[in-house]
């Protein structure tokens, strides 16, 4: 961006810094300054912050003309009084924005002077600052990585929010866009509130007799909680009387919490007040992880890339992270039960903390996850909560589809969001099922997400048959089963993983297994318990098919669920010759469990079996390596469900499979993989974690280094692959792209 003349009225810390930080970064020629007070137009002038300027109010129409793009930085009360000294000056073709932390009253100021609400003008706020004000405060890195929000409004032409967009950009901060209401509503309750509780906390106690002592005494949490009480009073002032309705909204919220905690404590309410303390816990840390990109938010996550040094072999004892499936069920019967369950190996990974948020927004209690411990205050099937906003799900298609069923007859409406590959994926196969039942589903075109699910009607039990295998449809239906009136009944075309039938029974809830049939009858109760999650077969699979393909390798997995639903990849591999063999078998919680000792075996193509199919779904990506590594053709089909998963596993891992050197031959429900010599590379995983996962283990038995792109995903599945991965013998490395 290249400003030749920018005008800034009000000198002080945000309007220097901007100057500062134009300057710096070359955009601004020639930096014009008007305040009405004489010294900061003084100081700006011999600090360099400004090249000309003036306190003359009658110099201020000159200013005006001359300049491209008006920055106005005085306090909100005053730029009404601004806008009516400017608007006889100022040309159509001059831009003009503010930032002011009140947009509403910006706005109404500006349709008060102008009538009609100038197209040239772009409202903006930076969230930075400072406790020091003027000018000689101003810095050039003040905006660097802060938040600028914008609030274009629709007689703002695209050309102007541009524009207002490079210059923020130019003084390093992030441009976001907000609507002008949302602003305020949401500036009330991150800024606004938290400067009123510290101006009131210092007040008080500096009026007690004690307060010597208290402040004395004060540790280092009270007087960075009260550092803001050093802000300036007159400009504070001015915002809670320009944003008087949305600050007296979210004070009149926080009022109704602290009431209910001073209940608690006077009452002695444990349970009260440890559920509050755990979501505050869990929601700050949940709100850091965002800020730092980690989270299942709708930011923009790192890019992160995989290199992989080819050769070597895997050895030792591992054990993977818990059961993906099963810990997203444990959470949801956990809360819906009576009592407190108690689950050890979780799995921390983004898609499980998905559903535990989910519950958390919902008025759960949950203390964790610990290392793997969650304790759940269940409120039993019908104690959930209205959500305050749409359950975001992140990458999650298990969550949205589960609670789905769960959330068909609560009293309340929700909305399921996810992120942008969630936001792809059918959900017609849960929506219309539901339907059938009774449940009120909006979906976007195609049956895509978001789903809005309303509230407050009556499910009728059905008998219904999947048209194709699916555990995630049928425990969907399931779960709806548990509030419908009368039975029903799940008839699936193949086996699927029954990890909801075994749960719920292990919660105390009759379910009916009739060969392929699954029944509930509605109105039953859950009963808490403990649950011990197994280690995820899905995550250990990679670990199994590298010993299958890495000469030298000798790997035992510890602690895997064998579940018979689960066990494809399996029996797929002993077909094609592994050397693989079960361990130490034991049931826990119902749920079989072994360890898996896997030594590396010359592999042959084989035919696979249609039968295992639905039992090794979320396993072909690591199965097409082993394929891609064994002498000969493997064929499968009867995988169409493969087509929509985070991505389209079968064209996806073919396109990868080719540019390292393997013929492949995709069909509409399957693929040929002839076994060859695997060569180097760089593979997309469009932002799949088990094609990630699955290429990194390919380069043990590649001929050059692989890498693999938008691997940010992985975490979602399994949290320390990179470093387990490394522990075993794969020489990876994640590396942040620019």
């Amino acid at each position: 961006m290249n400003i030749n003349r920018l005008l800034i009225i009000g000198l002080g810390l945000i309007g220097g810094s901007v100057a500062l930080a134009l300057k710096q970064a070359g955009s601004c020629q020639r930096v014009l300054g008007y305040d009405i007070k004489p010294d900061e137009v003084e100081a700006g002038l011999a600090l360099g912050v400004i090249d000309e300027g003036s306190a003359d109010t009658s110099v201020l129409p000159e200013l005006v003309r001359a300049a491209d793009i008006i920055l106005i930085a005085v306090p909100v009360v005053r730029i009404q009084q601004v806008f009516a000294q400017i608007k006889p000056h100022v040309s159509a073709h001059t831009l003009i924005t503010d930032v002011g932390s009140c947009k509403s009253s910006v706005y109404d100021a500006a349709c008060a002077v102008w009538e009609v609400y100038p197209a040239n003008l772009v409202l903006g706020h930076p969230i930075a600052g400072s406790e020091k004000s003027g000018v000689r405060a101003a810095k050039a890195d003040l905006f660097d990585r802060h938040k600028v929000i914008l609030t274009p409004v629709d007689a703002n032409p695209r050309t102007a929010i541009e524009q207002i967009t490079e210059l923020w950009a130019a003084c390093g901060a992030q441009v976001l866009c907000m609507q002008v209401k949302r602003h305020d509503e949401v500036l009330a309750r991150t800024s606004h509130l938290p400067h009123l509780l510290a101006f009131s906390l210092v007040d008080t106690l500096a009026r007690q007799d004690t307060s010597l002592d208290i402040f004395r005494y004060a540790a280092g949490g009270f007087r960075d909680f009260t550092r803001i009480a050093a802000s300036d009073p007159q400009m504070w002032h001015d915002i809670f009387l320009a944003n008087r309705d949305a600050t007296l909204e979210a004070l009149d919220e926080f009022t109704q919490g602290v009431a209910q905690l001073r209940t608690a404590v006077a009452q002695a309410d444990s349970t009260a007040l440890l559920s509050v303390f755990t979501r505050a816990k869990s929601a700050r840390e949940h709100f850091s992880k965002i800020l730092d990109h980690t989270a299942y938010s709708p930011m923009d996550t790192q890019n992160i890339r995989f290199q992989v040094t080819p050769g070597g072999q895997v050895t030792g004892n591992i054990r993977v992270p818990g059961d993906k499936s099963i810990s997203h069920r444990s959470i949801m019967l956990g809360a819906l039960a009576e009592g407190c369950t108690k689950i050890s190996g979780f799995l921390e990974g983004e898609d499980s903390l998905a559903t535990l948020q989910a519950f958390r927004d919902m008025g759960v209690s949950i203390d964790g996850p610990y290392a793997g411990q969650v304790t759940i205050q269940g409120v039993g099937l019908h104690g959930l909560k209205a959500p305050a906003s749409a359950l975001y799900l992140g990458n999650s298609g298990t969550s949205m589809r589960l609670l789905a069923g769960l959330l068909a007859a609560q009293t309340f409406d929700t909305e399921l969001t996810g992120d942008t590959s969630l936001s792809k994926r059918p959900m017609g196969r849960v929506a219309d099922p539901l339907r059938l039942m009774g449940a009120h589903i909006d979906t976007n075109e195609g049956g895509r997400p978001p789903l809005k699910i309303r509230g407050g009607q009556t499910l009728t039990g059905m008998d219904y048959v999947l048209p194709m295998a699916s555990a995630q449809v049928k425990s969907c239906l399931l779960l709806a089963g548990l509030y419908a009136q009368g039975q029903t009944r799940v008839t699936e075309p193949a086996p699927t993983r029954d990890h909801t039938e075994r749960m719920l029974q292990g919660f105390g809830y009759q379910v009916t297994r009739e060969g392929a049939s699954a029944q509930v009858e509605g109105g039953g109760c859950l009963s808490a318990c403990e649950i011990d999650i197994p280690a995820d077969i899905s995550s250990a699979t990679f670990f199994m098919v590298a010993a299958c393909i890495a000469p030298g390798s000798d790997i035992t997995l510890e602690h895997v669920g064998i579940n018979p639903t689960r066990i494809g990849v399996i029996n797929i591999l002993k077909l094609m010759g592994a050397d693989l063999e079960l361990l130490n078998q034991k049931s826990v919680g119902g749920e079989p469990v072994a360890d898996i000792r896997v030594r590396y075996a010359p592999l042959h193509g084989i035919d696979i079996p249609e039968d295992q199919v639905p039992l090794a779904i979320d396993e072909f990506p690591a199965l097409f390596i082993a394929a891609a590594c064994a002498q000969g053709t493997t064929r499968l089909r009867g995988a169409e469900e493969l087509r929509v998963k985070e991505s389209d596993r079968i064209q996806v891992m073919a396109d990868g499979l080719t540019t390292l050197g393997i013929e492949c031959q995709v069909y509409a429900d399957g693929i040929d993989i002839l076994g060859g010599h695997l060569q180097g590379g760089e593979v997309a995983s469009h932002e799949d974690h088990r094609i990630a996962m699955s290429f990194t283990v390919a380069a043990l038995r590649a001929q050059g280094q692989i890498t693999i792109h938008d691997c940010a995903n992985v975490a979602t599945s399994f949290p320390g692959f990179v470093e387990l991965a490394r522990r075993a013998g794969i020489q990876v490395q994640a590396q942040t792209q620019a």
